[in-house]
């Protein structure tokens, strides 16, 4: 295999170039290579499982645009979708009966929600979404926990893993005390601080916002008895329990990860549910939904208000429910499950073979792994991972073809275009990979 620095000329000259026009090269800060150092591959063109970068190289895929691309990149049904729609219209600024279509399918899956509010980004759709509990109950203090990203609002920026925690910094410059001064920060998992925080702050707590599997500290569930505790809480002193599913909606199960909970917790539904990344397969779109009489509080019903030019653009509508669409058909999260867990399961038999603590989970096409003997259960324990370790393990990976998150707490995505091959080019990789960690 081409050594790395043999063959990034084309990816550093776009990467020197971009460095002069656009703050850090990069739209977002992960794609930057910081964390695990070296040059960011500028993408060229995607199809199926890979992605191909500006020097022509290949790679398999498990970044998947960070959880969209479900169905592969380039699906036929999704592109053809996408470019009737774009013949007809990028953008109108009024309604259109694909937004109802896309609003009726997603509801159809997920029974917690009665009404839903399309928008364009995740960090919108949570950013709306606190505002609406917050004017649905007339309080001001919000539950988060410590890892958890729910974008980059300013009150929801503290403690909030992905980039930020792959940047070393709690919180983010320019947030004033005085906005996060409501957002009541716990650790993940951890039921004494969550009764401790009810008992405290109960009636002043607008709403309780959670990943019900973390995937920005890589992967990492909330344990039923917690998330459990959790509904019961909000319920009692009644406050809000907000799903952020952006990451997790349609991607580990066809009703998302709350479908996982009510399935060991009775009648269990949270109030309201963040939804993104999958629901627009791979273009800007994102939502918010819940009960009728919590979403008629949004203008033009209600007092809350919330708008965007561009929400529910015809083209992401199109993407979107063309993606719902195949992703419904019967046996598809079985199968891709089943991939889901197979790779996991070799990497852990290269890692074991090589002599490397490594532990690994997943749900549906969403996984993650740890170079650590035991699966952590919360940001603490995340944080104790060998991030020099990863780096190596990374760069080990993409010099063999095989594309990871360059970051080491990040989750990582399987579609459906995965095939066995593209599995057994990955263990090959991964047992070179981990060999490295030994030396």
């Amino acid at each position: 295999m081409t050594p790395d620095t043999d063959r990034t000329d084309a990816n550093l000259a776009l990467f020197e170039r971009a460095r002069r026009v656009i703050p850090g090269g990069v739209n977002s800060p992960v794609r930057a290579f910081r964390a695990v150092g070296g040059t960011p591959r500028f993408i060229t063109r995607a199809e199926g499982a890979y992605i191909w970068d500006a020097n022509g190289q290949r790679y398999i895929d498990y970044i998947g645009s960070w959880g969209p691309m479900i169905l592969g990149h380039g699906h036929p049904a999704v592109l053809e979708a996408v470019q009737k729609a774009a013949r007809d219209g990028f953008s109108f600024g009024a309604p259109t009966e694909r937004e109802i279509e896309l609003a009726e399918e997603i509801l159809r899956h997920v029974p917690s929600m009665d009404m839903v509010r399309l928008v364009s980004s995740g960090t919108e759709a949570a950013m709306s979404a606190i505002r609406l509990a917050r004017g649905a109950t007339g309080r001001n203090k919000l539950v988060k926990f410590e890892g958890c990203y729910h974008g980059h609002a300013d009150a929801l920026l503290v403690k909030a893993g992905s980039g930020l925690a792959t940047f070393g910094h709690p919180t983010s410059a320019g947030v004033p005390a005085v906005v996060a001064q409501d957002t009541l920060v716990l650790e993940y998992n951890n039921l004494s601080q969550l009764e401790a925080a009810f008992a405290a702050h109960g009636s002043e707590i607008a709403c309780l916002m959670i990943e019900p599997i973390a995937g920005n500290m890589n992967f990492v569930r909330a344990s039923v008895p917690f998330m459990q505790r959790c509904r019961e809480l909000c319920t009692q002193h009644g406050a809000l329990l907000v799903f952020d599913e952006v990451m997790t909606g349609f991607r580990v199960a066809l009703g998302g990860a709350q479908s996982l909970y009510a399935q060991a917790i009775p009648d269990f539904a949270p109030d309201l549910t963040v939804l993104g990344k999958v629901i627009g397969g791979g273009m800007p779109l994102a939502a918010f939904g819940g009960r009728c009489a919590v979403m008629e509080q949004l203008a033009p019903l209600g007092p809350v208000y919330q708008a965007g030019t561009l929400s529910g653009n015809p083209v992401a509508t199109a993407c979107g429910l063309a993606t719902l669409r195949e992703i419904s058909r019967e046996g598809f999260y079985d199968a891709l499950a089943r991939q889901t867990r197979t790779l996991i399961e070799g990497l852990k038999s290269e890692a074991d073979a090589a002599g490397v603590a490594f532990s690994a989970d997943s749900e549906g096409g969403m996984f993650g792994f740890f170079l650590l003997p035991e699966l952590p259960q919360n940001y603490t324990a995340v944080m104790k991972s060998d991030g020099a370790r990863f780096n190596t393990l990374f760069h080990g990976l993409l010099e063999r073809g095989v594309y990871v998150a360059p970051a080491l707490y990040e989750a990582g995505f399987v579609s459906a275009a995965h095939s066995d091959e593209d599995l057994a080019r990955t263990f090959e990789a991964a047992r070179a990979a981990f060999r490295l960690l030994t030396k």
